[in-house]
């Protein structure tokens, strides 16, 4: 039975910009192995796999080409935006979706979605053996956080020109690595990147949970409970984040860029 399957964008108003996500609607419950064939095939840096409880929300999974995750923020954006504009959800009502993670929802805000997503502040600690030279950039601080490493950079500057030794960074054992300074245009309050070799991506474009700990961090740094923070990637995006307690909102937008079906 053919399976309906998109390509959505996120974090961007614009195709073929922001991150893509390919969102699986299932009817049936599929095993992992299955769920990550897919992900291999689509080769996006996350693939959603959605399936109604029909009680009380949807289940939601995500894979990268690699790996099965335990957060995703861009491609439960995505998720969110194709349940809306195809219908199967009333676009005034909460899209609620049940995780590895916990209860995760998003709603619709004027024009941008609205993720509610846990904060994962990181602790500071000494950089391990490597970590430094694999960035190849100056920092002012390293932490860490349930998933990866965050090291703030001297300069907007080095975020954006930072060319990393992506094998040393595999050989740290997270997740990822997020590299952040703050912004020197008045727009944003501060620029990241992400790096994620060790979960099959080397640059993630857009990286909605890596916001999970760059705003707490940035907000504590800046005074502020409502940030806007753009990710300079090739494609690049942006992720407006408000501090909810030991929540972070994270909203973009989102635009779909296939529609198909799955035979396999």
């Amino acid at each position: 039975m053919a399976i309906p399957i998109y390509q959505v964008d996120a974090f961007t108003d614009k195709a073929l910009h922001g991150n893509p996500a390919c969102v699986c609607i299932m009817d049936r419950p599929k095993d992992a192995d299955w769920m990550q064939a897919v992900a291999a095939e689509m080769n996006l840096s996350e693939t959603a796999f959605l399936r109604d409880r029909a009680d009380d929300g949807f289940d939601l999974r995500w894979f990268t080409p690699a790996i099965e995750v335990e957060l995703c923020g861009h491609a439960t954006l995505a998720a969110a935006h194709i349940l809306w504009e195809t219908g199967r959800l009333p676009r005034p009502e909460q899209a609620r979706f049940h995780t590895v993670s916990g209860l995760l929802t998003a709603e619709s805000r004027d024009d941008r979605i609205e993720l509610d997503f846990p904060a994962n502040p990181p602790a500071a600690v000494e950089p391990p053996n490597g970590l430094l030279d694999a960035l190849g950039v100056a920092t002012t601080y390293v932490g860490r956080t349930r998933f990866d490493f965050l090291a703030e950079a001297q300069t907007p500057r080095a975020v954006r020109d930072a060319s990393p030794d992506f094998g040393r960074l595999k050989r740290l054992g997270v997740r990822g690595v997020m590299i952040t300074a703050r912004s020197d245009e008045d727009r944003f309050d501060f620029v990241s990147r992400f790096f994620a070799p060790g979960a099959g991506i080397d640059e993630d474009p857009v990286t909605g949970s890596a916001h999970c700990a760059l705003a707490p961090y940035w907000g504590e740094k800046l005074g502020k409970n409502e940030m806007v923070g753009y990710q300079a990637s090739k494609r690049g995006g942006i992720v407006h984040v408000r501090l909810s307690g030991d929540r972070v909102k994270l909203a973009g937008r989102a635009v779909t860029v296939l529609r198909g079906e799955l035979i396999a």
